[in-house]
């Protein structure tokens, strides 16, 4: 009944995905979500640069921010997962890091209100990316036959299972990987920001009921959407950590010499 009543009106009914996006301001290529991502990188610059303009012995409030930033990723994630050779790679898994975190906040900040990371292009690309870096980084420094042979063929295996295991392990180590780490985040922040979008709009088609108790209960959808967006912080910067960490993963197993 309601779907027919919207129809009536003039107004598409049932909605689809892409009424979750905003429009294209200037054709495809200047939308709102390549607006933001030049605004994360411009946030990025400028705060860095702010930062380490004149770096001090004892370190100023925000060059203290940066170099913290900076140590979480290089000892927590780099080192950790990648050893000493990890550490040459910390300033880009910090960047990295950084512009994932910006971005995902994007959808809790008012008047952006979504993440350019909720559309599945933008970490399809940051996925790409340490893809790339995962294959060449292995190729360079094994040649392309052993680091293949030691992507798909595991040792001490009877011949004939090779035939099983050799399309399990591309699939596991060429496919699935970038794959799953684009959908990973993706699929996180699509949610969340479905999920803040049911809660604040059903707080406002409540409020909007000719039925007081309906009115009065929409205090609790008002609530609700408050208290998912300091969840949806916690799971931004979570799920920032959990795309770099897996990059350095993923990259220190290309470095590694065995299986």
């Amino acid at each position: 009944m309601s779907g027919q009543l919207v129809a009536a009106e003039g107004l598409p009914w049932p909605p689809s995905v892409g009424d979750f996006y905003p429009p294209d301001l200037a054709g495809p290529w200047v939308t709102k979500f390549t607006l933001m991502v030049w605004l994360a990188v411009g946030i990025l610059i400028i705060f860095f640069m702010a930062t380490y303009r004149n770096p001090k012995l004892v370190p100023s409030k925000g060059q203290w921010y940066a170099e913290s930033i900076y140590g979480l990723v290089r000892d927590n994630i780099a080192r950790e997962q990648m050893g000493k050779d990890g550490i040459r790679f910390a300033p880009y898994f910090t960047v990295l890091f950084c512009f994932i975190a910006v971005t995902n906040l994007f959808g809790v900040t008012p008047g952006l209100q979504i993440s350019p990371n909720s559309h599945i292009a933008f970490p399809i690309v940051l996925a790409a990316i340490t893809y790339v870096m995962y294959l060449y980084i292995g190729v360079r420094k094994q040649g392309l036959g052993r680091y293949l042979k030691q992507s798909l063929i595991i040792p001490g295996v009877p011949w004939p299972m090779h035939f099983l295991l050799i399309p399990i392990e591309f699939l596991q180590n060429f496919i699935n990987r970038p794959v799953t780490l684009a959908v990973r985040l993706f699929a996180n922040m699509f949610a969340g920001h479905l999920i803040l979008l049911v809660f604040t709009v059903g707080g406002f088609v409540m409020l909007a009921s000719d039925n007081i108790f309906i009115q009065a209960t929409s205090i609790f959808s008002f609530l609700m959407a408050i208290l998912m967006a300091f969840f949806e912080v916690l799971v931004s910067l979570l799920q920032a950590y959990v795309f770099v960490t897996l990059t350095a993963n993923y990259i220190g197993t290309s470095l590694a010499d065995g299986h």
